[in-house]
């Protein structure tokens, strides 16, 4: 099956999944924190994390019916941090995927809200009894997430973001600054997602932090991406609002250095990525194309 198949099969086994526990574990079908958290988290999108945990999983020969529930909170995590990022008082954007975000398509309130019913309900899917699964690797996938999402992963990212924005903190970036950035706000769930398929698969100390340095890797490679899909992309194509980084005096490698020499950076970190999969020959090709993927997209 072609890459872009594999992911898109995967996506609709995820969303599918989500469904089935937002109607499981959400709010009431008929209300509106119910409703706000289905916009939020069944808009579509790439599904990127969840794939990720799919297909590392999979080197280890975990059968998919045992991953979509990691799959699934690794994606309710990243849909909570997409509705309180575009709220007002963070990037203040119109756009998500597409369509109206959330604040807009309902209001501020009820955004804040969605997001936290989101990120709490990560957390139940993975300590809920799932079958076979052991429950010593839900302790692990559980203190994973909560390390990649938490103050000292994705949030404390968030916040050197938001800093250099809104206080000109610190007044001149540099590239050290803007890899730690990078590495929290974006790679820190990418890298648990990569990891959390090891956790699954009980695989080594040694498996395990391969994945997680292709996981790092590949972050740095999808935000690079990202902001340069910012600076040169169409908003119809994008599904997202364009050209703000810059406006807005983000700190990233594209203000910072410009576009060609992030470029060659996304080439590097592109690079780094595919080396790191090294041990597990050729086992890993479809985690090779994942990061020309994500160096590459249009969207």
């Amino acid at each position: 099956m072609e890459f872009v198949q594999r992911l898109e099969a995967a996506a609709r086994r995820t969303e599918d999944h989500l469904r089935a526990l937002l109607d499981e574990c959400g709010p009431a079908a008929n209300g509106r924190l119910g409703d706000a958290m289905r916009y939020a988290a069944l808009a579509g999108g790439k599904r990127f994390r969840p794939f990720l945990v799919i297909e590392s999983a999979a080197l280890f020969g975990v059968e998919e019916r045992m991953v979509l529930d990691a799959a699934a909170a690794i994606e309710c995590v990243h849909c909570y941090s997409l509705v309180h990022d575009d709220l007002p008082s963070m990037d203040d954007d119109n756009l998500r995927r597409g369509q109206p975000t959330v604040h807009r398509a309902y209001d501020e309130w009820t955004a804040i809200l969605t997001g936290d019913a989101l990120l709490t309900l990560a957390f139940e899917i993975l300590a809920q009894p799932a079958g076979q699964r052991d429950a010593s690797v839900d302790v692990d996938l559980v203190l994973a997430l909560a390390k990649a999402a938490g103050g000292r992963g994705m949030v404390e990212g968030q916040m050197f973001d938001l800093e250099a924005e809104k206080l000109g903190t610190p007044e001149t970036p540099t590239i050290d600054h803007i890899r730690k950035l990078h590495a929290l706000k974006t790679g820190a769930l990418i890298a648990c997602a990569c990891e959390a398929g090891a956790i699954l698969g009980r695989a080594t100390a040694i498996d395990r932090a391969a994945l997680r340095r292709y996981g790092e890797h590949l972050g740095f490679a999808f935000q690079i991406a990202d902001d340069l899909l910012d600076a040169e992309g169409d908003t119809e194509i994008v599904g997202k609002e364009t050209g703000k980084d810059n406006a807005r005096g983000k700190a990233t490698l594209v203000t910072l250095l410009g576009v060609d020499n992030a470029r060659a950076c996304l080439e590097e970190a592109e690079r780094d990525a595919v080396n790191s999969l090294h041990l597990f020959g050729g086992r890993a090709a479809t985690l090779i194309e994942a990061a020309r993927f994500a160096a590459q997209r249009a969207r």
